[in-house]
């Protein structure tokens, strides 16, 4: 009787990690390839994360938390790469970033300026950055993932942004204004 209460907990915690995986397997992994700028990392980095979200599932049952608690996880273990060891620079330049959705040859080149010039930001500023436009996180959960006062993230975007700005020519700041207004 016993054993058949652990293999129904079980398959009930499997099935609950299953559907996370699902529902947050894209953003997670764009993080992580956002914070590491190479794939293989990134998948290093989230298959950690997983492994550490598995260990501590009953701290993700709150769907409204999940996602944020993951991305915090991935940003952990993307930091604890770096107390391990060394590793080896990628020149932004010579990265390969996927184009969106959107066909137009003209939206493709500002895109990837636009994450060229995201991609060379400090991480500080890069990290809530990526968090507010590419996961749509508010201030307050961009706080609360990086534990740290919500004033602190207000003035990182506001300067993230002023620096993208900056490293824009004007025509590419225009042209860049039209696709994300």
């Amino acid at each position: 009787m016993e054993k058949n209460d652990e293999n129904r907990v079980m398959k009930k915690k499997k099935r609950q990690f299953e559907r996370l995986v699902d529902l947050y397997a894209q953003d997670i992994h764009r993080f992580a390839l956002w914070l590491t700028k190479d794939h293989h990392t990134a998948e290093d980095v989230v298959q950690e994360a997983y492994a550490r979200a598995w260990k501590n599932l009953d701290q993700l049952k709150d769907e409204s938390v999940a996602k944020s608690r993951l991305l915090t996880i991935v940003r952990n273990e993307n930091a604890r790469r770096f107390q391990r060891k060394q590793f080896d620079l990628v020149d932004i330049d010579n990265t390969q970033v996927t184009a969106s959705a959107d066909s137009e040859p003209e939206n493709r080149t500002e895109i990837s300026i636009m994450r060229k010039a995201i991609a060379a930001l400090p991480i500080d500023y890069r990290e809530p950055l990526v968090m507010q436009v590419i996961h749509g996180m508010s201030c307050r959960e961009i706080a609360e993932t990086m534990d740290l006062p919500e004033n602190t993230v207000m003035t990182r975007l506001f300067r993230a942004k002023q620096k993208v700005k900056g490293s824009l020519t004007e025509t590419q700041s225009s042209n860049v204004a039209r696709l994300y207004p």
